[in-house]
């Protein structure tokens, strides 16, 4: 029996599930690291314990599958996205990485949307964000030249892992798209973009797909993991477009809702309109030559943890949403705005701030749980508006994965919201699960991803829209639209004071 190995690089943990050729999961393991948070807004993480993680990773799997080194065939990827690594001529690291969710960036992001903002939207298809690779090299170019001055390399976290693997420089094209650097549309490091702010093009890897081969595990790698057999890499793909395979977003009639700290909406995209404003995320997909689009709520779970430690620490999460089926739709009459941390689509405001509006007397604690899971769907709804605008999306069934999958009141709040069909998954494994399905068609066990998907991925509840409930939702969701307009100002105000 041949192993497929789906390696998931997080923030916080690196994961990997081992699956049989036929889609079976066999086994997962994980190795945790530590943020370094060298000031406010700082996140940082060294690149090496990345490595140490791996191995941690691959000696537990040893021990959990009795015949896992002899037998593992291909590894694939799925990376957290933009967190820039700098590797010397000799391909050492010259700094802790500069992760996503570092926001030290933003004179750098109004310098590029200053000097090159249309052409960064036209080449790219996105607007420059603090959590971008692009602004981040700026910002060591500015504050630490020493470092750029040595620099001959720059990768993504994925990237990095896998050249220890294969002694190989690549980056697919689903995380190049993150980086600001990418001519999404054509496939290519933009020169345009290098040259506008002075990066030597030839320290961006080559460029490949996610199911592209990118070597072998080498020998003595293989000897110091104890692998015995000979193992084949592949390219693997960001977070977010594994998640999607590994959800079965394969074409374009499903689209994924994910509910993390932050939330997201994504679907698949035909191809490049040329009318991308930015409001949407437009990156590569890991299918070759397909897109997706993807809109980001700053504060979802995370809105709800709010919650909970501000007023009833005292409960767990099942004991907080206890009730809530009981409250009609719409709260009875109470909105919320999941604004707590800012927001980025469609608003793109770091100033706005979240609020309840239309609290009385009446409202008890379980109003404002099933009015917080309300408002975080009603921002989730803010993205789908646009992509359902969008030119080639048909998207009438929704995949629900993380926390938002767990509460059948919220599946069905989102049913409801979104008017669309919701389905959750049987086995739900995170992005590790997309990183061993690109392993499983790079190495040719599936001609196409759908194949691979029927194999992979099996649907388990099934959630329908109820009309009643979707009349109300409307109404009550042009009500929530008019709060940002009304509320923004309010909010630069009060941080001012």
């Amino acid at each position: 029996m041949k192993y497929l190995l789906g390696i998931d690089l997080g923030t916080s943990s690196l994961k990997g599930s081992v699956y049989t050729t036929d889609g079976k999961l066999i086994d997962s393991s994980a190795s945790q690291y530590d943020l370094i948070i060298p000031a406010k807004g700082y996140s940082e993480q060294d690149p090496k314990e990345w490595i140490r993680a791996f191995k941690d990773v691959i000696k537990s799997l040893s021990e959990k599958i009795k015949d896992f080194s002899e037998n593992l065939d291909a590894v694939s990827f799925s990376g957290q996205m933009h967190s820039l690594v700098l590797l010397d001529e000799n391909g050492e690291v010259l700094r802790n990485a500069i992760l996503w969710n570092d926001v030290r960036t933003t004179d750098q992001c109004n310098k590029i949307m200053n000097e090159f903002g249309e052409e960064i939207i036209s080449i790219s298809k996105n607007i420059a964000l603090e959590g971008f690779t692009l602004p981040k090299i700026l910002w060591v170019m500015e504050n630490e030249p020493e470092i750029w001055d040595k620099t001959r390399h720059i990768l993504l976290p994925k990237d990095y892992l896998r050249l220890y693997l294969t002694g190989n420089y690549n980056m697919d094209l689903s995380d190049a798209a993150g980086t600001l650097l990418l001519d999404v549309e054509n496939k290519q490091w933009s020169k345009e973009i290098a040259e506008k702010f002075k990066i030597d093009y030839s320290y961006l890897p080559e460029l490949v797909e996610s199911i592209s081969y990118t070597g072998n595990i080498l020998d003595d790698v293989c000897k110091e993991l104890g692998i015995k057999s000979k193992v084949k890499v592949y390219a693997g793909a960001a977070d977010n477009a594994a998640s999607a395979v590994g959800a079965g977003i394969i074409g374009n009639e499903r689209g994924m809702v994910s509910v993390g700290t932050s939330g997201v909406i994504l679907a698949n995209k035909e191809r490049i309109t040329g009318k991308e404003d930015g409001k949407l995320h437009t990156f590569n997909a890991a299918i070759p030559n397909t897109f997706y689009s993807m809109g980001v709520t700053l504060a979802a779970g995370k809105s709800l943890d709010w919650l909970k430690s501000t007023f009833a620490k005292d409960l767990t999460f099942e004991e907080l949403l206890t009730g809530i089926e009981n409250v009609s739709p719409g709260s009875n009459g109470l909105l919320f705005t999941p604004y707590i941390q800012g927001e980025r689509t469609p608003h793109n405001d770091s100033f706005i701030r979240g609020s309840f509006v239309g609290m009385d007397i009446s409202h008890k604690l379980e109003n404002f749980v099933r009015a917080v899971l309300e408002g975080i769907t009603y921002s989730l709804r803010d993205s789908l508006e646009i992509i359902d605008g969008d030119e080639g999306n048909s998207v009438d069934t929704m995949v629900s994965v993380g926390g938002g999958a767990k509460n059948k009141t919220w599946l069905q709040i989102q049913a409801d919201i979104f008017n669309k069909n919701i389905v959750t998954l049987e086995i739900e494994n995170g992005p590790s699960t997309g990183a061993a399905m690109l392993a499983a068609v790079g190495a040719g066990y599936y001609d196409d991803f759908k194949r691979c998907a029927k194999e992979f991925v099996k649907y388990k509840e099934s959630y329908k829209p109820h009309p009643e409930n979707v009349d109300i939702y409307n109404k009550y969701y042009e009500v929530y639209k008019m709060i940002y307009p009304n509320t923004k100002d309010i909010s630069k105000e009060l941080l001012n004071l």
